[in-house]
C-alpha cells in the first residue's frame, strides 16, 4: 500500500486537508471525492495505477481531517476550493481532474467555468443529481428552516467493525478487507443519533452533519447544462453497470442522453460488476481507466 502525506491549505473561510501520494515531480493528478467521503478511499485506485503521478486529493470543507464548519454549506464553496487548489498545487498549465460522484460533478462544472485550466476530465458517476422543478421550492424553505432549529445529527454505530458491517451491507462488490480501511478513514469517534433518535457516543460518519441537510436552493440543471457546453477538453463519462445511480436515470427517459450531449468531447465507459462507488468496487478498472484517459495523446 502506497504511502500518503498530509498537508493543509489555508484559505480565508476553512482549511482544508491536502492528501499527497507519489512523486513531486511526476504528472500532477487530481483525485476528487464525493459527498460524504472522503480523500484516503481512493487508496485502492492509487495501489492500481501504473505509471508514476504526483496525486493531489484534497477533502472537501466539512470532510474528513478538513476543517468543519458546523453550520449550512453552498455547493459554490467547492468551486472556489477547487480553484484554490488548482493555484497552488498546478499554478501554470492544463490541470488533469478525476472526480467521483460530487468529485466529479465539481470537475466538469470547473472545466467549463475555467475551461483553459482544465486538459481532460473523468468523471465517476459524477453526472448531476436529478432535476428539481420550481414548484418544490415552498416546501424546501419550510424544510429549511425546521432543520435550522434542531441542527442535524449523524448515526452513531458501536466501533469501527460495526461501521464496516454498515458498508459491507450496502454495498455487495466491497470485501471485508476494504471494509475495514474505510473504517478507519470514514469513521471517527464522536457523539451522534442511535435509531431511537437518542444521543449517544461512539463511532460517526467522518463528514460534518450539515452536509446532510439540502441547501434551501432547488437544483437548476439548466444552468449546469450550459456551463458543460464551455467545456473543450475531453471527458470521460465513467458508470458502475449495477449502480443506482444509473436506475435512477433509468425513471427519467431522455434526462441522460440530454446531459451528455452537452459535452463537446465525451466518451462513455461502463465497468462491470460496480455499483455507485466504483473506486471501492474495482479500483484496478478505474486506474486503468484513468490512466488511459490522461495518457492517450500529449497533455500539455
Amino acid at each position: 500500500m502506497l504511502a500518503s502525506r498530509s498537508e493543509y491549505l489555508d484559505l480565508p473561510t476553512a482549511r482544508l486537508h491536502i492528501r499527497r501520494w507519489g512523486n513531486a515531480a511526476a504528472p500532477t493528478l487530481f483525485l476528487l471525492h464525493g459527498w460524504m467521503d472522503v480523500s484516503a478511499s481512493f487508496q485502492f485506485v492509487v495501489d492500481e495505477l501504473q505509471r508514476d503521478w504526483n496525486i493531489v486529493a484534497p477533502d472537501w470543507r466539512g470532510f474528513g481531517p478538513s476543517q468543519w464548519l458546523h453550520r449550512p454549506y453552498y455547493f459554490a464553496e467547492h468551486i472556489g476550493d477547487m480553484e484554490a487548489i488548482v493555484d497552488r498545487y498546478a499554478p501554470d498549465g492544463k490541470v488533469r481532474l478525476a472526480g467521483h460522484s460530487m468529485g466529479g460533478i465539481i470537475a466538469c462544472l470547473y472545466a467549463g467555468i475555467r475551461p483553459e485550466r482544465v486538459a481532460r476530465v473523468v468523471t465517476l458517476e459524477g453526472f448531476g443529481i436529478a432535476p428539481n422543478q420550481p414548484d418544490m421550492a415552498p416546501e424546501r424553505y419550510r424544510h429549511w428552516l425546521d432543520i435550522l432549529k434542531k441542527p442535524p445529527r449523524m448515526h452513531v454505530y458501536a466501533d469501527r467493525a460495526a461501521f464496516a458491517r454498515r458498508l459491507l451491507h450496502t454495498d455487495r462488490y466491497l470485501t471485508p478487507e476494504r471494509a475495514a480501511f474505510l473504517a478507519k478513514h470514514l469513521a471517527r469517534v464522536g457523539d451522534g443519533e442511535n435509531k431511537a433518535g437518542q444521543r449517544r457516543h461512539g463511532v460517526i460518519w467522518n463528514g460534518d452533519p450539515w452536509h446532510k441537510i439540502p441547501g434551501p436552493y432547488l437544483f437548476r440543471l439548466e444552468e449546469s447544462m450550459a456551463i458543460w457546453k464551455q467545456i473543450t477538453c475531453p471527458v470521460r463519462w465513467v458508470a458502475g453497470r449495477d449502480s443506482w445511480v444509473i436506475r435512477d436515470f433509468g425513471t427519467r427517459p431522455g434526462d441522460w442522453e440530454a446531459r451528455r450531449a452537452c459535452f463537446a468531447d465525451v466518451n462513455e465507459q461502463w465497468i462491470e460488476n460496480a455499483d455507485h462507488m466504483l473506486h471501492h468496487d474495482q479500483p484496478a478498472e478505474v486506474a486503468r481507466i484513468i490512466e488511459a484517459a490522461f495518457t492517450e495523446g500529449r497533455v500539455n
